[in-house]
């Protein structure tokens, strides 16, 4: 294999037409200049340079790698250089997959800190609920997934117990679960409720992944919700709330961005809450970028 600090050398000796000079060039002894040009030639499995007496020609092997020797080496400085921009923050960039009401909250807050302290760095933003986030970092389409999970349900949903395992984990934020009634629901003014006091009513669902949470809830204080509607949309939950379509459990970030027109905020007993963190795999974990946006994360949830 050609390395570079032999290409290095023998660019010195092509200059110079010495292995004296050449030494002198790059600040080193004629015999560690001699010993390199023979490890090139054996590298290259042919002859580089003929001596006839004094003087020292490159044959045809050696005039062709001198020609390609500028580029390469030319390559390999550019290289070093974004390199170390990338490590010192002076550029980069991360690709962040978030749920939207993590986008709508926590992410800009993040942003704007990431962009104040290393405006070299560039993040961009993709919006995708878990697993879906989970696959995306898997699969190499972002370097770190903003998720959440129900740790405090076991069993709620089997696949989101497990599917963190391999992955370095920051926590961010607890988000509890607040009901959300009609303002002229007959709880609206109580301020708090049970799951089980309203078994009765007809339920708006969000997510797939809260979905199964809710039921499991549910079912845990003795019933099982009767599902009218069901949509990613949290917007679009409050708005259902809001015309007197039933109830809902949402996590409190999910209202801090909208106005439920219409709709009540009540505390819900017992207390539930979903555990969100920045998610991303250990060797992107070393990446200074990557380390430099969990903490903005992080610090964004503690705000």
């Amino acid at each position: 294999m050609i390395e570079a600090r032999h290409l290095r050398v023998l660019r010195a000796v092509a200059r110079t037409d010495s292995f004296s000079a050449a030494a002198r060039e790059l600040g080193c002894t004629q015999p560690a200049v001699s010993q390199q040009m023979k490890a090139l030639e054996q590298s290259a499995g042919t002859p580089l340079i003929i001596r006839a007496g004094r003087e020292m020609r490159l044959t045809e092997a050696g005039q062709a790698l001198v020609r390609h020797a500028a580029g390469i080496l030319a390559g390999l400085t550019a290289a070093e250089e974004e390199v170390a921009a990338i490590a010192g923050l002076r550029a980069g960039r991360v690709r962040l997959v978030s749920f939207p009401s993590g986008s709508s909250t926590l992410v800009p807050t993040a942003l704007a800190a990431m962009r104040a302290a290393h405006p070299g760095t560039a993040v961009s933003l993709d919006e995708a609920e878990p697993p879906r986030s989970i696959e995306m970092l898997r699969g190499g389409d972002c370097e770190i997934a903003l998720a959440f999970r129900y740790p405090e349900v076991p069993g709620a949903d089997p696949a989101a117990e497990a599917e963190w395992d391999d992955l370095v984990v920051r926590p961010v934020l607890s988000d509890r679960l607040v009901g959300l009634v009609p303002e002229e629901h007959r709880l609206a003014d109580k301020g708090q409720a049970g799951f089980a006091d309203l078994a009765a009513e007809p339920w708006i669902a969000g997510c797939p992944r809260c979905r199964r949470h809710l039921v499991t809830v549910c079912e845990r204080a003795g019933f099982t919700p009767r599902i009218d509607f069901a949509t990613d949309d949290y917007p679009a939950v409050i708005g259902l709330v809001g015309a007197g379509l039933g109830v809902a459990a949402l996590p409190e970030l999910a209202l801090a961005s909208v106005r439920p027109k219409g709709a009540r905020t009540i505390r819900l007993e017992p207390v539930v809450q979903r555990e969100i963190v920045a998610l991303t795999l250990p060797d992107l974990a070393q990446v200074p970028a990557v380390a430099a946006m969990l903490d903005q994360l992080a610090a964004a949830g503690r705000r």
